[in-house]
């Protein structure tokens, strides 16, 4: 079943981790994707490995410019885009009374400003489809309290995409928010974290983590006319972490 059909997606962050995950089921489902990353070796190979229907693009999310000029690519090779998935993201856990304003500002553009300017350089290419969608992927702690720096980000991204849901919706443009909780991807799971997770992970309704392609199907679902009359949601998925 191709429920992306002829869709043309991008999707930041997708070298690695959770954006790969996303950028393969979207291939398997019949989108045309651009991975827009800055890991430029990583993505050329994702891309290879997709095959024709998948090229990638390196973007510096925090630059306005580069942002242009990754739509511009994404036209250039597939027609107007139909999907943008706001996946790139850090993250950072340090006390507030150790966190520098550098530090803040870093994560604060990375997490937030790069959504905006995604969202804002999108809308003029996603105003000539149909039924354009753009995921935004933020966090639990979006939700609730955590880190200083991650959870402000995650939180603003949940109010900009209620924001830009409401401007937009008369484009047929909506805009969604997905919040996944413990996650397996390389960003969390290195180290001395990944031991510190799997006993974290008892606490978890569900007992355990999810897997990143559990992530990805919320994504597709939204990313598909199977969400049509969705806009300025938040869907969560999180093994009943935040239900307790």
């Amino acid at each position: 079943m191709n429920r992306l059909e002829n869709k043309v997606a991008i999707i930041t962050g997708a070298a690695r981790g959770m954006g790969a995950a996303h950028a393969r089921l979207f291939v398997e489902e019949g989108a045309k994707v651009v991975i827009a990353d800055i890991l430029e070796e990583d993505g050329k190979k994702l891309a290879e490995e997709l095959g024709e229907n998948v090229i990638f693009v390196k973007l510096d999310v925090t630059n306005e410019a580069n942002w242009k000029e990754a739509v511009a690519e994404a036209e250039k090779a597939f027609g107007p885009v139909d999907v943008l998935v706001n996946n790139a993201g850090i993250t950072m856990n340090k006390p507030i009374e150790e966190t520098t304003e550098e530090d803040y500002r870093r994560i604060i553009n990375i997490n937030q400003v790069s959504v905006f300017l995604g969202i804002k350089s999108i809308i003029p290419s996603m105003k000539q489809v149909e039924n354009g969608s753009i995921i935004n992927i933020s966090s639990i702690n979006g939700l609730v309290g955590g880190a200083v720096g991650y959870t402000d980000s995650k939180f603003a991204v949940r109010g900009l995409t209620k924001s830009a849901a409401l401007s937009l919706s008369k484009y047929g443009i909506r805009v969604n928010s997905v919040h996944p909780g413990v996650i397996e991807t390389p960003m969390l799971m290195h180290g001395d974290a990944k031991e510190a997770i799997k006993e974290f992970s008892k606490h978890i309704p569900l007992q355990r983590v999810a897997k990143p392609e559990e992530v990805s199907k919320t994504v597709l679902f939204l990313a598909s006319s199977d969400s049509s009359y969705s806009t300025g949601s938040e869907f969560v998925i999180d093994g009943g972490l935040t239900a307790q």
